[in-house]
């Protein structure tokens, strides 16, 4: 599975490519899916430009993406909860609650200080949840003996350019190595199947233990062929940001886990050129190192 991640936190001022309105996420978001991308992830941002949890801005941009990008059957959507866009754990919750259009997913970065509200909040509401474990954080941590943890839908791994140390694949595979990784089965073509109603189940694996979950600290194998990795008995989306994004991209490729492109990650294709669109990013994400993904 392929993430396109539509803009992030750049705007105008870091490229003129970076979509912002909702009609123009909406374009991108059909563009980069024509050109191969199974899933989109979105920053909903105000008119000003600020990434917001307001139901207000997210409401017309999931109106928006969801038929844009309805050639890819059941793919979801999934939005950030992150603190830049609420810094106080409180209002993100309210934020939550007050949601009069649900999204398919919400990542959350579980080394904020307010996770575990966060999380609750969005299983209360049926919303599916993927944990985010940035590489230099006490996130893998913090995620390991977290009570909400065994109700995420999927984990996801990110190599950070301030956590790689100048290695971002050497980093991604230490950062594996302190999860519970191990080869899965199948998983489907086009992302996670999210069912519109309901409570979030676990992805594949046995129920997790219900003290936490354990760490078990072991080199990051390559599964075999068509197999994807997992941590904890969940699907992995591994992606590294800016000169990290396209060496821990190959990584992913080769361990056969999820993995994500986008102009939230990187304005460069790999020669180094800038894009000039997310389609034209993951085009080069599908080529890039062998042909297929």
């Amino acid at each position: 599975m392929l993430q396109v991640c539509l803009n992030g936190s750049r705007g105008p001022g870091d490229s003129a490519v970076v979509p912002m309105s909702p009609e123009s996420l909406a374009e991108s978001a059909a563009r980069a899916v024509a050109a191969g991308a199974g899933e989109v992830r979105v920053h909903p941002r105000t008119p000003c430009g600020r990434t917001s949890l307001s139901p207000r801005v997210l409401a017309p941009v999931l109106a928006e993406l969801r038929p844009a990008v309805s050639a890819v059957a059941g793919a979801p959507v999934p939005v950030t909860t992150a603190a830049s866009a609420e810094p106080e754990p409180g209002r993100r919750v309210e934020r939550i609650r007050s949601w009069t259009v649900l999204p398919d997913l919400v990542s959350v970065d579980w080394h904020e200080p307010g996770a575990e509200a966060v999380v609750a909040a969005l299983l209360e509401r049926g919303v599916g949840v993927e944990a985010a474990l940035w590489s230099g954080t006490d996130g893998p941590e913090r995620f390991a003996s977290s009570p909400p943890a065994p109700g995420v839908r999927r984990v996801l791994v990110r190599v950070t350019a301030a956590g790689s140390d100048g290695d971002p694949e050497a980093a991604a595979r230490a950062l594996l190595s302190t999860l519970a990784v191990q080869p899965g089965r199948p998983a489907p073509a086009h992302g996670l199947p999210v069912p519109p109603h309901g409570p979030p189940v676990q992805v594949h694996g046995p129920p997790a233990p219900p003290h936490g979950l354990p760490v078990q600290v072991h080199s990051a194998p390559a599964p075999p062929h068509g197999l994807p990795v997992q941590v904890h008995g969940l699907p992995v989306l591994l992606h590294g940001e800016e000169d990290g994004a396209w060496p821990v991209l190959r990584l992913a490729r080769r361990l056969g886990a999820g993995a994500r492109i986008g102009l939230e990650d990187t304005l460069l294709l790999p020669d180094g050129t800038p894009a000039r669109s997310n389609a034209e990013l993951v085009t080069a994400a599908l080529a890039y190192g062998r042909t297929g993904f």
